[in-house]
């Protein structure tokens, strides 16, 4: 994956809908946040979503294409992540770095992401680059201009890319890598989606252009523009551009489905790098968009995001055996990008003198208070968080987090409306609804334990 440049900084855009509700001359004044959304479909079956923002001369466009790790093929782990570097290697009229320099030219910037679900492309642009861009996104998307000298500097870059970041870091991968493949039993969502050194090896140009016709077709797709542009003059350059690309027959999707969990799995990962244990723990997701599913994000915001935290309080300004508990749904995104199932896990560094066993007799005492202690005030503070976060995800990196939810939507809902009933799903849910919750999922059963043993600290203990 590509770093994100760190040089661009928040762009918050919303629109508030102000309603006045009077009563005996009596007036209260709502806000409902409200992002603009116009949706359509190209008859080749891409799937169009603008959404309009005059407040600063920049574009986005992201195209995201249905096709993550969790799906990619067998014996070729880390193979989506692969071709997502090869998409940046030429196309038929733009050549290798071609595609950069008309991003950068134009003082803007380019990446790409590969996730569970999806792999996606994004340009931020000044407004006036919006026509070269949508241009090359489509010059892409028609074919790619690859060779095996291209293939062999990437899978090169990409091994690195793993050493870097997975091998020779302390606590490498975990618990973002790691727990899914112990959590987990399908194959689909419990392989190393990073890459084994020797199946990103194995890669060959036939299994790039297999992979290339199978998934990177318009009506396995979702292109959303945010930003400043001109409605009418967009829709004209979509249609000029990828209208003309043709569809093709998308393969079955596997069963990525997972076996409900029966009984709490623990596991031990000794990390040579590591000078002090940690721990994670993980519990299955209720099925996406079901009010289960919608509790157990109002549950994250009560026991794990921000100081006010009940694991944050426990563990943190209690014991002191922790200075920071970080946790969430799903590590590589955010709640609403991911369509498959899904983790919810927090984790944690605690110093040598303090046991695991410690932290598990405190992690219990906050599980086991919680059914009693949730109140409406309670899930009323943590829609609060919830709303704020959302906030920060939609206006973040000039509206890169909107049209990832755009995008998101579309894909595995066609329905990327549903960005402004968020909130309002939140707000559904009963101090019934989470206490159901945590009798069905917050349990051991669903619970797989994962522990760091550090053998860098074993071995500088037996030195001294």
């Amino acid at each position: 994956m590509k770093l994100t440049s760190k040089s661009f900084f928040l762009s918050v855009f919303t629109v508030l809908v102000l309603s006045c509700v009077g009563e005996d001359d009596k007036k209260e004044e709502t806000a409902q946040f409200k992002v603009p959304v116009e949706y359509y479909k190209l008859d080749n079956g891409l799937k169009v979503i603008l959404s309009q923002d005059k407040t600063s001369p920049t574009i986005i466009v992201a195209v995201y294409y249905n096709i993550g790790f969790r799906i990619e093929p067998k014996n070729r782990t880390g193979f989506a992540h692969l071709f997502e570097h090869m998409m940046f290697q030429g196309s038929k009229n733009l050549p290798k770095g071609e595609f950069d320099k008309l991003t950068t030219s134009n003082g803007g910037i380019n990446n790409g992401s590969t996730r569970f679900d999806f792999t996606n492309y994004f340009e931020i642009v000044p407004s006036h680059a919006l026509e070269p861009i949508l241009w090359a996104e489509a010059d892409r998307m028609k074919g790619l201009n690859i060779d095996q000298e291209s293939l062999t500097n990437q899978q090169g870059v990409v091994k690195n890319e793993v050493k870097v970041n997975v091998l020779n870091q302390p606590y490498g991968g975990f618990p973002w890598l790691d727990m899914p493949q112990y959590a987990n039993t399908n194959w689909y969502n419990a392989h190393n989606f990073y890459g084994d050194l020797e199946d990103l090896d194995a890669a060959n140009l036939q299994d790039v252009e297999a992979f290339f016709k199978t998934y990177y077709s318009p009506n396995n797709a979702a292109i959303s523009i945010v930003g400043d542009f001109e409605m009418d003059e967009t829709k004209k350059w979509v249609e000029q551009y990828f209208a003309n690309i043709p569809s093709i027959e998308l393969p079955p999707q596997p069963d990525t489905s997972e076996p409900r969990q029966l009984k709490e799995k623990e596991f031990v990962k000794n990390d040579s790098l590591a000078n002090k244990p940690a721990i994670a723990l993980a519990y299955h997701m209720p099925e996406r968009n079901s009010p289960e599913y919608y509790a157990m994000g109002l549950l994250d915001q009560i026991l794990v995001q921000g100081d006010n935290s009940l694991l944050a309080q426990k563990l943190e300004k209690e014991k002191g055996y922790t200075s920071n508990v970080s946790g969430g749904i799903n590590y590589l995104g955010n709640m609403f990008n991911y369509k498959g199932p899904m983790i919810w896990m927090y984790d944690l560094t605690y110093d040598t003198d303090t046991s695991r066993d410690e932290i598990l007799t405190s992690i219990e005492e906050v599980m086991s208070d919680l059914k009693t202690t949730v109140t409406q005030e309670m899930i009323d503070l943590a829609i609060i968080k919830v709303r704020s976060q959302l906030y920060d995800d939609i206006g973040g990196t000039f509206g890169l987090g909107r049209a990832d939810l755009l995008c998101s939507f579309a894909l595995f809902d066609d329905n990327p409306e549903r960005i402004n009933t968020l909130e309002n799903e939140f707000k559904k849910i009963t101090p019934e609804i989470v206490k159901k919750t945590i009798d069905e999922y917050l349990i051991n059963s669903n619970r797989t334990i994962l522990t760091i043993n550090p053998l860098l600290a074993a071995n500088e203990k037996t030195k001294i």
